[in-house]
């Protein structure tokens, strides 16, 4: 059953002292990825309200992985392209592929833009394509 207001139910976890750091970031991080991101407003008074400041970066990091962490109209313009995987064999399990895998299989197919990723080096002219760089 979907949760209508996942706040209400989230905020007496994080401000229950029984709960450590770890798993507060956690359930803030299952907040951001069930809603698709949130506002700085709303993540800023939810690290100052749990006393996380120490650890936000665990939660702020995310964005390198292009998970929408500060829903806005910018961030959804430079989501990374997604490959279409209805046709791979999949496990009961494993119902959804993390966008890493389209990374690094971009990057081991020398087809990322390097204007997304300059610091991702070109292949020596003399690679043969027969594994990564």
């Amino acid at each position: 059953q979907k949760v209508k207001d996942s706040m209400r139910v989230l905020l007496p976890v994080l401000l229950s002292k029984s709960h450590d750091s770890y798993d507060k970031i956690r359930a803030i991080l299952l907040y951001i990825f069930s809603t698709n991101g949130t506002t700085q407003e709303n993540l800023d008074k939810l690290i100052q309200n749990v006393q996380i400041e120490s650890d936000s970066d665990m939660i702020r990091n995310w964005k390198y992985l292009d998970v929408p962490v500060i829903s806005s109209f910018v961030a959804q313009q430079h989501k990374y392209p997604r490959r279409d995987r209805s046709k791979e064999e999949t496990f009961q399990l494993s119902r959804w592929t993390p966008v890493i895998k389209d990374v690094m299989e971009d990057a081991i197919e020398n087809k990322l833009d390097s204007k997304d990723w300059p610091y991702c080096s070109r292949c020596p002219p003399t690679w043969n394509g027969s594994g990564a760089v």
